[in-house]
């Protein structure tokens, strides 16, 4: 008889539930977060298992990478999807996980995307590059606040990044200034070290698969960034439609509607922050840089704000990049900012 797995999975241990065809509870146990212990359970009933489902929590890359390192085929649950019934009284561990393999069971289980295991390391390195660029960005605006403060003068970014600590002295007075300034100095210049040190290591182990080195050719990308895209989005064949991928960079609105009243927001977290990240900085780049896309965020500006117009820059550079990738086409103005 075939039988149908969960595993409700935690941060120090996880639950197992396994259902046979007749909705007969086979096996639950809670154990420990240790691969081995995971395998000595579930080895009586390796043969029928037709499939496991483990939860995506932030944590579950050491699971499923094992799992199927040993044989099992192993579906990845998306949690924003799931949604059991209002009514019940209780829940845990166990119905958790007997809910997950009943899905499976079904065949209406919404499922994630399982990364290759292979290029996740290189991933993972560009999302610390991301992280480290964000806190030098906030450490450089610190400064520039501190220097309009004090100083009423305003610094470019590009030349606080060439500062040195020394330097900060000749700028401010006070000692309570000076070590503030200093602070934010050193720690730019150990952030710009790291991340450079990022970008050798990525240049050196990966490269543009075909399909992707035309994103180079969009306005605001470069190489680090037209990686990170690449890396980011994996196979793009996963979204049928341009829509699919750009709600998936957070590039689109969300809101629930119902008799033209606003009645509250749907999950605006979900999708990748990281590749949201690398279109509304490619479209500040390319807002910067070329005359057809500062004249469309323009006339956005014109009848929003800001955020809302670099958001639209964003979404159009992303829609673009997603015909770039699956029809292997370079970028056309014309056809994305008309």
């Amino acid at each position: 008889m075939k039988t149908y797995g969960g595993i409700d999975l935690h941060s120090n241990n996880n639950y197992i539930g396994i259902l046979d065809e007749d909705d007969r509870k086979v096996l639950q146990k809670k154990l420990p977060n240790e691969l081995s212990e995971v395998l000595k359970v579930l080895k009586p009933y390796k043969k029928k298992i037709e499939g496991i489902v483990v939860e995506s929590t932030f944590n579950w890359y050491w699971l499923v990478d094992g799992l199927m390192g040993n044989g099992y085929k192993v579906h990845l649950a998306n949690p924003s999807a799931i949604k059991q019934y209002e009514g019940l009284k209780h829940s845990d561990d166990a119905r958790d996980a007997f809910h997950l393999a009943q899905l499976l069971k079904l065949s209406i289980l919404p499922e994630g995307y399982i990364y290759p295991k292979e290029e996740r390391p290189v991933r993972d390195l560009l999302r610390k590059r991301s992280q480290l660029v964000r806190q030098r960005t906030m450490n450089i605006l610190s400064f520039k606040n501190l220097a309009s403060r004090n100083l009423g003068k305003q610094i470019p970014g590009n030349e606080i990044k060439r500062l040195k600590e020394e330097e900060v002295e000749d700028l401010f007075q006070q000692e309570h200034l000076t070590i503030a300034g200093k602070a934010n100095i050193a720690t730019i210049r150990f952030l710009t070290e790291r991340i450079k040190e990022i970008e050798k290591a990525v240049l050196k182990k990966a490269k543009l698969r075909v399909g992707y080195k035309n994103l180079l050719t969009a306005p605001g990308i470069g190489t680090i960034l037209a990686l990170t895209i690449m890396f980011e989005t994996g196979d793009v064949a996963r979204f049928p439609e341009a829509g699919n991928y750009v709600s998936y960079c957070r590039c689109v609105r969300s809101s629930r509607i119902s008799n033209g009243k606003i009645k509250g927001e749907g999950n605006s977290k979900n999708g990748n922050k990281y590749l949201s990240w690398a279109y509304v900085e490619a479209a500040n780049l390319s807002i910067r840089n070329y005359i057809y896309v500062r004249r469309y965020y323009q006339r956005k500006m014109a009848k929003t704000n800001n955020v809302v117009a670099i958001k639209a820059v964003a979404h159009k550079i992303a829609r673009a990049c997603y015909y770039m990738i699956k029809n292997r086409e370079v970028f056309n103005p014309k056809r994305a900012f008309g």
